[in-house]
């Protein structure tokens, strides 16, 4: 660096969201970066830089699914709340994958999902003790990479290639994540499960999942939405918070997706979205219920959710807590 040389900026750290504390001291901290949208739409809190691009990985599987509605696949009800899952992987998943495959001439072998185990624990744990091993249907997009190659038979569209970025369903995808967003995608990359992904600001996937309870009924996105709300434990499981909430609050849509993002819709069209920047989903549920208090949310399930115990030697020590 020369005498005239300016060193170059250093961009602020994100704000700290939730930190971690145990027996009395606080050994950790999770930042990221938040938005809260008021029914009207407008921008009501922010934290951080929710105007920044991010993957919301499968926070994303709405509008995946009302593209898929819009290319003309007929799905609804718990078929149409899979398609937009991120499942537990638990029996009833699992079966009801299958069936939409066979129903479009398809089996597990024509899904591009890589092989793995039920993501929820309970369901892992007897899923090999009954000798099961990683399965491409068991991954927890399935149900979605089921839903586009459905949609992919119905239209004459190549299988193979149904996870190209440059396949004419997903070319669709993008348009349908840009204008449900109201903003441009900034980026596209590659989902855990295969899919291709599309970068954008958090304060564009709250928008997002606002216009979605909010669509006009009969529309592809408000149908999504309709079937998400009505059939949570498809969308998520038995054991899974999007679960919990869709159902104990009418009208909630709610999807989680991985490294620690979560979008949030009301019926009124109150809105928020999250991600904490280590990724870490332990800090999720805090974050999350103190985004749904500040939103004006009194249920018992946000409590519930926000409840996030440290152990030490099997008792309790401490918690990890929201800071804002």
């Amino acid at each position: 660096m020369t005498s005239t040389d300016a060193p170059a900026a250093i961009a602020p750290a994100p704000p700290v969201l939730a930190e971690v504390v145990r027996s009395g001291f606080t050994e950790g901290h999770h930042r990221g970066s938040l938005v809260l949208l008021a029914a009207d739409g407008s921008v009501e809190r922010t934290l951080g830089d929710p105007d920044a691009p991010v993957f919301p990985r499968s926070s994303n599987k709405p509008m995946q699914a009302a593209a898929i509605l819009r290319a003309g696949l007929e799905l609804s009800g718990e078929r149409l709340a899979l398609a937009a899952a991120s499942h537990s992987g638990e029996p009833f998943h699992l079966e009801l994958v299958a069936k939409m495959l066979a129903e479009h001439g398809l089996s597990a072998a024509d899904l591009r999902t890589p092989p793995d185990l039920p993501l929820d624990p309970v369901a892992a744990e007897a899923y090999l003790a009954a000798g099961n091993v990683r399965e491409r249907i068991t991954m927890n997009c399935s149900g979605k990479h089921a839903a586009m190659l459905a949609v992919c038979v119905r239209n004459g569209w190549d299988t193979a290639s149904y996870l190209d970025p440059a396949h004419p369903l997903q070319l669709l995808v993008g348009q349908v994540v840009a204008e449900a967003a109201g903003e441009p995608v900034a980026a596209v990359g590659t989902d855990g499960c295969g899919a291709p992904l599309m970068a954008i600001g958090l304060t564009g996937l709250a928008r997002a999942f606002r216009s979605f309870v909010l669509a006009e009924p009969g529309s592809a996105e408000r149908r999504v939405a309709d079937a998400m709300r009505a059939h949570p434990e498809y969308v998520a499981g038995t054991r899974r918070p999007d679960t919990w909430l869709m159902a104990e609050v009418p009208g909630t849509l709610s999807k989680m997706g991985a490294e620690a993002v979560q979008a949030v819709a009301l019926a009124d069209g109150r809105a928020l979205a999250f991600k904490i920047d280590d990724g870490s989903v332990r800090a999720l549920g805090p974050v999350l219920a103190r985004a749904l208090e500040l939103l004006g949310v009194d249920a018992p399930v946000v409590s519930r959710m926000g409840r996030a115990p440290l152990l030490g030697g099997a008792v309790e020590v401490g918690e990890i807590r929201a800071t804002f």
